[in-house]
């Protein structure tokens, strides 16, 4: 890799994790700064953007940014999001193609991510779309770790969920 692109990388991995929407928006248009190039640590900018800041993740992708860039954990920008109970920002990149079915290295998918740091707007929206039936490393399914992890709204909304499948 040029120098002149680690340079490009971490200047758009900063202004994102920063939030500075200008910024990213002037290296994206006015320097042509790849979406999806990384910095010298190997991230993306979706991969350590503010995810609270939607504006970021929504520009971001609009310049094609990859929904599912992973790290070396498996880990996804839509893991991110759930871990983080950003909820504006798991829409996005779900509208944007993230696939919500992709384990990470400990075999979780984003709704067990959500379902561990008890994000129950999270795994409502996960819900539908998630395979619910997916068991991580452990053997645990996104109910299952609700139960242990003692979140009876997140279980109640679970089980009903999966009453109501055919």
């Amino acid at each position: 890799m040029l120098l002149e692109e680690i340079s490009e990388g971490d200047r758009l991995t900063r202004a994102a994790a920063r939030g500075d929407l200008l910024e990213v928006q002037r290296l994206l248009q006015e320097e042509l700064v790849h979406p999806d190039c990384h910095n010298r640590f190997g991230k993306t900018a979706l991969q350590v953007m503010m995810f609270g800041n939607a504006s970021i993740a929504r520009e971001l992708l609009k310049q094609g940014a990859c929904a599912n860039v992973q790290d070396s954990y498996g880990t996804t920008p839509a893991h991110d999001a759930a871990r983080t109970g950003f909820l504006e920002t798991l829409q996005l990149l779900v509208e944007h193609g993230a696939d919500i079915n992709v384990p990470d290295s400990s075999g979780s998918l984003p709704i067990h991510v959500a379902v561990r740091e008890g994000h129950a707007g999270i795994v409502n929206f996960l819900v539908g779309e998630s395979n619910l039936q997916h068991q991580d490393a452990q053997g645990l399914t996104a109910l299952d770790l609700a139960r242990l992890e003692g979140e009876p709204h997140v279980v109640s909304l679970l089980e009903q969920y999966q009453m109501e499948q055919p």
